[in-house]
C-alpha cells in the first residue's frame, strides 16, 4: 500500500481531463502537494497544486522536472495523445509520433522518477490504460496503450526491490476532452481517480475503472475475435 496522507505527488498532464481529476482526487486523500504538468502550464489559485511545464517527447524537458520535483512519493503518468483512422490510415511517422508520446514517454518519466521513489522508501507508479489496451479497433492508439500495458507490467517486475507500487489503470470512454465529442455513454473522470486512490491505498496492482473494461480483461481467455470493439 501507499500512504497518500501527507505525500508528494506528480501527475502529468495534471491540469486538465482526467489528470485534474487525479489531482483533487490524491489532495482530498490528504496529499501535501501534487505537481501537475502540461506543455503549457496555468497558475493555480491552490497552494498546494504546484505547476511545472513538460514536454515527454523531450529527455531535457523530463530531467529538468525531476529536478524541480525532488520529493515525490506518488508519480502518475497520466499524459497522452490520440490520432483518428486506422493502423493503414496514418504514416509511420505520426504512429511513431504518437507512440513516443503515449510509450516512451511514459517510460522516460518512469526512468527519471525510479531514483526519487526509491530514495522516498518506494512509493507508486500509476500507469494509465486504456480498455483499448486489450480491444482491438482503435488504430494506432490501442497499440500504444497495450504497448504501454507490457511496458507496465515489467517496470513492476524492475521496481518491486525498491518497494514501489506500480499500479496499471484501464478504463473505457471517460468524460475529458479528448472523447467530449463523442455520443456514447462516459465515466466519470473523479470516479476514475477515487478507484485509482483507492488502489494505492489498498496495494493493488490494476484498476479497472467499469463494466466494458472488465469484460475485456475477461475476454482475454478467449478466441481474438472477441477482443474486437464497435
Amino acid at each position: 500500500m501507499t500512504e497518500i496522507k501527507g505525500a508528494r505527488a506528480l501527475v502529468t498532464g495534471g491540469q486538465r481531463g482526467l489528470g485534474e481529476a487525479f489531482a483533487a482526487a490524491l489532495l482530498e486523500a490528504g496529499a501535501e502537494t501534487v505537481y501537475v504538468t502540461a506543455r503549457h502550464p496555468e497558475p493555480s489559485a491552490d497552494p498546494r497544486l504546484v505547476p511545472l511545464a513538460l514536454e515527454v517527447t523531450d529527455e531535457a524537458s523530463v530531467a529538468r522536472l525531476a529536478e524541480q520535483a525532488p520529493d515525490v512519493d506518488i508519480v502518475i503518468n497520466n499524459a497522452g495523445a490520440t490520432i483518428p483512422g486506422g493502423l493503414l490510415r496514418n504514416g509511420v511517422a505520426d504512429v511513431a509520433h504518437l507512440f513516443d508520446i503515449n510509450v516512451l514517454g511514459a517510460l522516460r518519466v518512469s526512468q527519471a522518477f525510479a531514483p526519487v521513489l526509491a530514495r522516498r522508501g518506494g512509493g507508486a507508479l500509476v500507469n494509465v490504460h486504456s480498455v483499448l489496451s486489450w480491444a482491438s479497433g482503435a488504430g494506432a492508439y490501442g497499440a500504444s496503450k497495450a504497448a504501454l500495458w507490457s511496458l507496465t507490467n515489467s517496470l513492476r517486475g524492475e521496481l518491486a526491490d525498491q518497494g514501489t507500487q506500480v499500479v496499471g489503470v484501464h478504463l473505457g470512454y471517460t468524460d475529458t476532452d479528448m472523447v467530449r465529442a463523442l455520443d456514447v455513454p462516459k465515466n466519470d473522470p473523479r470516479d476514475v481517480a477515487a478507484q485509482v486512490v483507492e488502489a494505492l491505498l489498498k496495494g493493488e496492482s490494476e484498476v479497472l475503472a467499469d463494466e466494458v473494461t472488465r469484460h475485456f480483461k475477461a475476454a482475454l481467455s478467449g478466441p481474438v475475435e472477441g477482443l474486437a470493439v464497435a
